[in-house]
């Protein structure tokens, strides 16, 4: 009789020992929650902050006033006008006269590429079988 009551009196040690220890644990998953939630709250904070600071530097008004202050820029009229004399010289021409313009024939290269009975190669043209 003697001997039941020791293994019943280790048995709810070990089981009050086994309690604490989930009890422990749940509370330092708690505190690891509650530390998370706390960090989180801080990077929105600053996040928030951020965007509140980039709205007012991106702010056209503020832009217009640092652009007239430090770049030497003049308005542009609409009536302003060049002489021909100052076009820049037409650029070499880089194929003879008499052949083909290269790059009309790059467009109709990519034209025939797009023609939708164009096999490329990649995949093998399907066989009509009768």
């Amino acid at each position: 009789m003697r001997f039941i009551h020791l293994l019943v009196i280790g048995a709810l040690i070990f089981a009050a020992a086994y309690v604490y220890r989930i009890k422990m644990d749940s509370t330092a998953r708690t505190e690891k929650v509650l530390r998370l939630h706390a960090e989180i709250r801080e990077q929105r904070d600053a996040i928030a902050a951020l965007r509140s600071e980039w709205a007012k530097l991106d702010a056209p008004l503020r832009l217009q006033g640092l652009s007239d202050r430090h770049l030497q820029l003049k308005p542009v009229n609409g009536t302003q006008y060049d002489s021909l004399k100052n076009l820049p010289e037409r650029p070499p021409r880089m194929f003879r006269p008499g052949e083909p313009d290269p790059i009309g024939a790059m467009l109709n290269t990519i034209e025939a590429a797009s023609d939708p009975d164009n096999v490329t190669g990649s995949v093998p043209q399907p066989e009509d079988k009768p």
